[in-house]
């Protein structure tokens, strides 16, 4: 029999690598900028077109290739970064593999600019599909220029498959921002479209978060920092009150690279508990450094994900000291009396003396003194004297017989409009059980009703016809919101504004940073705007829906969802039957937006089968 099994051509090989390796532009976002990291540069350009469909470039000041290790880069496991296996336990750099460059020459055009600072010379290559096209020498400065177009070119299926350029550039710029936040000494500018999108200056860690979160966040940021035998932990967390329901600013650092862990994240919730809201997350930016012989990275290709040797103590370390920044600077209540009293006050606070108050005491004043204040008021003015009050009443008649022969109504007047027979008292129609459901009887029986559903389903009627048909009537704000936002949830926001003024929102003024709102829609409360909205970009994260009508649809819902009336909220016999009527009354009450069955029916029958015996 005939062997059947052979080795894979290697730019077959490459493009199944590619396929772990480079999901989306974001991918390749993400793989060009470690490597200009790993290279040691300090200026770092991230120039994208089209969300990255078109070109993705990452420019550096590193220290660049030689000719041959300009070629050799491009082959499959071919690496500077480790030697022997032993050094995957002592990695200090973001790659290892020697799989990326590979994978990207694979299904897309790359064109590569090297040189080293002491050659005098560059190389110029220019790779399509694996396939060498050219190597020149060439002038250029120090340092290497990755341009990666036409992703997926060869591969037209999973072209098909990227998402809208909304959702592509919301990965990008979440890649770009892992990066950015895991390194503050380099510099890193983006450019997307032509247009500078962010412009990061070498700086602290915490001028880093906000040049990148916008400047509301400094005052959001509590800074935790420990150091033990297993783990040094420093980075920043948020007060409790500045929670959102999304899970976007969380961050965490090994190494000074980005991992996802929900074992750590359980850890960062666990020292919350107590002190948040039903739902709410709360922002952290936590570098953990550990040995490296202590970590295992090479889990998966996207090294997102790490193993650690001992994790319920790194669990216990990282509870204990977020919070122990809490207690400390006085963001969660202290109930331990017995505690020690320097965690009341920052350490560096712990040995200041205080100083002595200053008291000024008036020598010349006597309580008892006879002397009266001279009056200052020179607007004052003494009254006139007035008349008597009996001088009111001089002249008038005093005709004692009229008043004596007067009678007075001494009985209280009891009847009614109508007889007691023509009164008809109002039937008790509905009723509410476990402040959940809500019972009211039809001819043929009874109807429960899921009240949170229903006034989904009623909001979610009214919000769409608000938006596509009448125009939608907004309340007037005494004092504009300021509304701060991230600049990824400002661009949200703008491609959004059409359809939010729709619904009623009246916006007076928007800000790279912060919006100002002036009018809300009638049945939103001043206070339930923040929630709405960020609600609304929670819901969103996935990408904007390319037709304005399902655009309206996406945000009626997530609307209807925030505003509508929460299960264990007590409805009064009027709220209850206004729902109700309200409910039946819409065009499709059968189901909530979620398409979730909003009431069921009981008929007599059924009642009666149940007590048959």
């Amino acid at each position: 029999m005939s062997s059947i099994i052979q080795l894979l051509p290697d730019h077959v090989a490459n493009q199944i690598a590619a396929g772990e390796v480079v999901q989306r532009p974001a991918s390749v976002v993400k793989e060009l900028l470690e490597n200009a990291v790993d290279a040691r540069a300090t200026d770092i350009k991230l120039i994208i077109k089209d969300a990255g469909k078109a070109l993705v470039q990452v420019i550096d000041n590193g220290l660049g290739m030689s000719v041959t290790d300009a070629r050799l880069c491009f082959e499959r496991h071919a690496t500077s970064k480790i030697r022997q296996a032993e050094d995957l336990f002592s990695l200090h750099t973001k790659g290892f593999r020697g799989e990326a460059l590979a994978s990207i020459a694979a299904i897309a055009h790359v064109e590569m600019k090297t040189k080293q600072d002491q050659e005098e010379l560059g190389t110029h290559i220019i790779i399509e599909g694996s396939k060498f096209v050219s190597q020149d020498v060439a002038v250029l400065p120090k340092g290497t220029s990755f341009a990666v177009k036409n992703l997926f070119f060869n591969i037209p299926a999973r072209r098909n498959f990227l998402k809208s350029d909304t959702v592509e550039y919301r990965h990008i710029i979440d890649e770009f921002q892992r990066v950015a936040l895991a390194h503050p000494k380099i510099h890193f500018t983006f450019y997307h479209n032509g247009s500078e999108m962010f412009n990061l200056p070498p700086s602290t860690l915490r001028q880093r978060i906000v040049n990148i979160f916008s400047g509301k966040t400094n005052e959001k940021l509590v800074p935790v920092q420990e150091e033990t035998e297993i783990v040094a932990i420093q980075g920043f967390v948020s007060k409790p009150e500045f929670a959102k329901k999304n899970r976007g600013e969380q961050f965490f650092f090994v190494n000074d690279r980005f991992i996802k862990s929900g074992y750590l994240h359980h850890a960062v919730m666990a020292a919350y508990d107590g002190i948040l809201k039903d739902g709410a997350q709360p922002s952290y930016f936590l570098y953990l450094s550990v040995p490296p012989n202590t970590i295992d990275i090479n889990i998966h290709p996207t090294k997102t994900e790490i193993k650690f040797d001992d994790e319920h103590a790194l669990y216990a370390i990282l509870r204990a000291s977020i919070k122990h920044s809490l207690g400390q600077f006085n963001v969660a209540p202290v109930l331990d009396f017995d505690r020690d009293s320097n965690l009341d006050t920052p350490y560096h606070y712990k040995d200041l003396e205080g100083a002595t108050p200053t008291i000024q005491v008036d020598g010349n004043f006597n309580p008892f003194s006879e002397e009266k204040p001279s009056k200052q008021f020179s607007s004052y003015r003494k009254p006139e004297p007035t008349a008597n009050w009996e001088s009111l009443y001089v002249g008038l008649k005093q005709d004692t017989d009229e008043i004596g022969h007067i009678t007075f109504e001494n009985e209280e007047v009891t009847s009614s409009l109508f007889n007691d027979e023509e009164v008809e008292h109002a039937v008790h129609k509905t009723y509410q059980i476990h402040k959940k459901y809500i019972v009211s009887s039809i001819k043929s029986g009874m109807v429960i009703v899921d009240q949170q559903r229903a006034h989904q389903r009623v909001l979610y009627e009214q919000l769409l016809v608000n938006m596509t048909v009448n125009q939608a009537s907004s309340q007037q704000l005494l004092f504009p919101l300021n509304l701060f936002f991230s600049s990824s949830e400002m661009d949200l926001i703008a491609e959004l504004q059409l359809s939010l003024m729709n619904t009623g929102f009246v916006f007076e003024e928007n800000s790279t940073d912060h919006i100002v709102i002036s009018g809300i829609p009638v049945n939103v409360t001043e206070s339930e705007v923040s929630i709405v909205l960020e609600q609304l970009l929670s819901d969103l994260q996935d990408g904007i829906p390319e037709s304005s009508f399902s655009q309206n649809d996406t945000i009626a819902k997530s609307m209807a969802k925030s505003l509508a009336v929460k299960t264990g909220t007590h409805l009064t016999e009027k709220e209850q039957e206004n729902l109700v009527n309200g409910l039946f009354a819409c065009k499709d009450p059968n189901v909530s937006p979620f398409y979730k069955p909003t009431f069921i029916t009981m008929r007599v029958e059924d009642l009666d089968k149940k007590f048959a015996l």
